[in-house]
């Protein structure tokens, strides 16, 4: 099935709307011009490219990015790469990032501590915005971000300023209600479940665990730009009406959190952009050769850093599978960082005893033409949210290992729409009693690999994300509507 993408359908409302309500002229004539900022992290820097991009293939909008270099990974620097050259009218705006010299982070995640460097040097940005030519139209910035930047565009800069929500809508819905869970409680941190009206119980063990300490530069980033967004003029999710219609349905009504400002979801968001050539790849080329839905494609993000141990009972689980299978490994939490050897962390003999049907990479690999290829049956994934709507776009079953994060309730995201598995004791925590053994891994696998309700579920879910973008569709009309703000 070919899919359409967000831009084909941009270019379709986008001609209706120039021969009839013109939402994307702005006042005083010309196009918009958007100011794009992105935060640290592929999880946040790709759906910026894509929406970037999606809009940007159209031509009819003005369009800057605020790029902090060096970035933290080559991922990154890659993307962005790959966006300036495939549409060169963007604007790079170079944000030079004040020091951040302070011992009390020393050993902080290094992507968490780009999001503090950014919201340190955030006072910049109304300078360097106030001086873009032509005159900026609205601000788009990451939530990471939210809390310096909307009062930046609002009150310095007189603009309106909306949120690109890097996440599904159900964390949306608990990021919103966070703040009056810690008034209602009279506490500073998680405490114990939360119940989100008109979501409903969330177990204290699904929000990031990181939650659960007050003196985390993340619980306090987090608290902050939940208080905040409510001052945002509109939040654009990468979702669509047919994955989460309760938590969207309840957000945009104000259950969640009375006046919550609106909420477009734009999603399934795909791939504009022309980076590496996804059929001269080896995964590509590999994937060729195999049946229709027979391979397992195994990764867990850019984030994630398996233990060894661990590493080593997932070879394990996949050999003894007995299915065909694409495994891209990863060791260290910065790909800079990471020049262990296969043979080393795999063990002797494994790659030699899968030869023919399993290949093993710590390459890059264009995950969207992995997913979207038919020998792919099913993604072991950590349930990062890009992961997630990529499945559900090409309807490929999922078996949900969360990581870190946000990445619990997403899969509960997964378990609701019916196309993957979740097995809540896996864990990621380290330690012999969280360690999940590699005859558990291989019974899941093969588990889901037959589970042709699974399956269908997911066709159906893939279905409905091609529905959502086409003309009339819930996320072209959610993007209309978007649009039609800017005029």
């Amino acid at each position: 099935m070919q899919h359409q993408t967000l831009a084909s359908s941009l270019a379709l409302l986008t001609n209706q709307a120039n021969s009839s309500m013109a939402p994307v002229a702005k006042q005083g004539g010309g196009a918009p011009h958007l100011v794009f900022i992105p935060s640290a992290g592929m999880g946040h820097l790709l759906p910026f490219s894509r929406f970037i991009g999606a809009l940007a293939s159209e031509g009819v909008f003005d369009i800057s990015v605020v790029t902090a270099l060096p970035t933290v990974s080559e991922a990154e620097a890659e993307q962005l790469a790959a966006l300036f050259a495939s549409f060169p009218a963007i604007r790079r705006i170079d944000f030079n990032l004040l020091p951040l010299d302070d011992a009390t982070l020393a050993g902080t995640d290094p992507f968490l501590l780009r999001w503090e460097s950014l919201r340190r040097s955030a006072h910049l940005l109304g300078p360097l915005i106030a001086g873009a030519t032509p005159r900026a139209s609205a601000i788009v910035t990451d939530v990471t971000l939210a809390s310096q930047v909307i009062p930046i565009a609002k009150d310095e800069l007189q603009l309106p300023c909306h949120i690109l929500f890097i996440s599904c809508a159900t964390m949306l819905s608990f990021l919103a209600y966070f703040p009056t869970y810690l008034d209602e409680t009279n506490t500073d941190h998680l405490a114990g479940d939360v119940h989100v009206p008109a979501i409903g119980h969330i177990p204290v063990n699904y929000p990031p665990q990181v939650l659960r300490n007050p003196d985390s530069l993340f619980t306090k980033q987090f608290i902050t730009n939940g208080r905040e967004i409510t001052e945002a003029d509109g939040i654009l999710v990468n979702t669509f009406h047919a994955l989460e219609p309760e938590a969207l349905t309840a957000l945009r009504d104000g259950k969640v959190v009375p006046g919550f400002p609106p909420v477009f979801a734009v999603g399934p968001l795909k791939s504009t952009t022309t980076g590496k050539e996804e059929a001269a790849s080896a995964p590509i080329a590999w994937l060729g050769e195999q049946p229709a839905r027979s391979v397992v494609y195994v990764a867990f993000g850019n984030r994630n850093a398996a233990a060894l141990d661990q590493i080593r009972e997932i070879s394990a689980g996949l050999e003894a599978s007995g299915c065909r299978f694409l495994w891209v490994v990863k060791t260290t939490v910065v790909d800079r960082d990471d020049t262990a050897e296969l043979n080393d962390v795999l063990g002797d003999g494994f790659l030699a005893r899968v030869h023919g049907r399993g290949l093993v990479t710590k390459e890059w690999v264009d995950q969207e033409a992995v997913l979207k290829h038919p020998a792919v049956g099913l993604y072991l994934s950590h349930c990062g949210w890009n992961s997630v709507t990529e499945s559900a776009a090409y309807g490929v079953p999922m078996l949900a290992w969360p990581t870190l994060g946000d990445q619990r309730l997403i899969s509960t995201v997964i378990r609701s729409g019916g196309f993957g598995l979740w097995v809540e004791h896996w864990s990621w925590d380290g330690g012999e009693d969280s360690l999940v053994r590699g005859a558990e891994i291989a019974e899941k696998v093969k588990e889901v690999m037959g589970d042709e309700a699974i399956s269908a579920k997911a066709k159906e879910i893939s279905q409905a994300a091609a529905k959502a973008v086409a003309e009339g569709g819930s996320s072209y009309r959610s993007m209309q509507e978007f649009l039609a703000t800017l005029s």
